[in-house]
C-alpha cells in the first residue's frame, strides 16, 4: 500500500501518491526580517552541516554589503564547529533560539515580524 498526501485541498476529492520511503525534498531557508525575502536551500538527500553552509554561503553573497545576524534554532548540525567556523570566516553572526520556542522561529510562522530590523532567519 502507498502513502498518500494527507492535507491538499481542492474543490473535488482527488488521491495523489505519495512517494514511499526516503524520497524527500528538502528546503532550507531563510527569511529577511523586514524585507521577507526567502532565500532557499533545496535537495533531496539530506539536511546537515553542509547544507546549512551552502545557504550560509548563499545568504553571504545575497547580502554582502549589509551585517547579517541568523538566528537559528538548537538542530545539531546548525550547532557544530564547521558551521559556527564559517559563520566566523564569512563575517556572520549566529544566534541561537532558546529551547523549545517555535513561537520565535519567523519561518515557521512567517506572518509575525521580530522587534530588530535586518535579521534573517533560519
Amino acid at each position: 500500500m502507498q502513502p498518500f498526501l494527507g492535507y491538499l485541498w481542492c474543490f473535488f476529492r482527488q488521491f495523489i501518491q505519495a512517494p514511499s520511503g526516503r524520497k524527500r525534498f528538502n528546503v532550507l531557508g531563510a527569511l529577511h526580517a523586514t524585507t521577507l525575502q526567502v532565500i532557499t536551500f533545496t535537495n533531496d538527500s539530506y539536511i546537515n552541516s553542509r547544507s546549512v553552509a551552502k545557504l550560509m554561503c548563499k545568504i553571504a553573497v545575497e547580502f554582502s554589503d549589509l551585517p547579517i545576524s541568523l538566528v537559528m534554532d538548537n538542530a545539531s548540525y546548525q550547532r557544530c564547529y564547521f558551521v559556527r567556523d564559517l559563520a566566523t570566516a564569512l563575517g556572520i553572526e549566529i544566534i541561537f533560539l532558546p529551547p523549545y520556542s517555535p513561537n520565535l522561529n519567523l519561518i515557521l510562522s512567517r506572518d509575525t515580524y521580530p522587534a530588530a530590523c535586518g535579521v534573517i532567519l533560519v
